[in-house]
């Protein structure tokens, strides 16, 4: 990998990339479940006193906007969410993908102010978390058939999605820090 590749890849993902910790333990769900939880103040404190010119430039060269990307998290674990809610009351549903960098340009994400994503975000991920709360662990060995990645597993899914507001909340955090916002 070239430096400028592996600058790209480190701002592309500041955390690293997702790894799977392996089966479902009752102390790693709640940890997620916690991140669940975390994720909406942690997005708020990230954006908290932006002005548009800020929340319009890109985290990296080729990315979304900070705004596209808080708009993102929303759509991204209301998927999340209805893929969970589907795999508990189906026998291994095929679930719907999405095209996210199409989603990502359209008017709602341009034209919608930050704070109405803010605020979806918060409040699904409660209902999120309470979900999975009361969820047992066998059920999180149950799958979905994704059209892309084949067969998930949620007890994967979960940890996906703890790790993916992370994964945001950093991109806009490491561009603060490097425009000294």
């Amino acid at each position: 990998m070239t430096m400028q590749e592996t600058n790209l890849e480190e701002l592309k993902y500041p955390i690293g990339k997702f790894k799977f910790e392996g089966e479902l333990t009752e102390e790693l769900k709640n940890k997620y479940i916690k991140d669940y939880e975390e994720a909406p103040s942690l997005l708020r404190n990230a954006v908290e006193d932006l002005n548009e010119e800020q929340l319009n430039t890109q985290y990296r060269p080729d990315g979304w906007t900070v705004k596209q990307v808080v708009h993102h998290l929303p759509d991204s674990h209301m998927n999340s969410f209805i893929r969970f809610k589907l795999t508990l009351t189906e026998k291994q549903p095929i679930i719907k993908s999405y095209d996210e960098k199409l989603w990502a340009k359209l008017p709602d994400t341009i034209n919608t102010p930050v704070s109405v994503s803010l605020d979806l975000f918060e409040a699904l991920q409660k209902r999120f978390a309470a979900l999975l709360r009361a969820v047992p662990l066998d059920d999180f060995k149950k799958t979905f058939i994704h059209p892309e990645l084949g067969l998930v597993a949620l007890e994967r899914n979960i940890g996906v999605y703890a790790w993916h507001g992370k994964h945001h909340v950093a991109q806009i955090i490491s561009l603060r820090n490097r425009m000294n916002w």
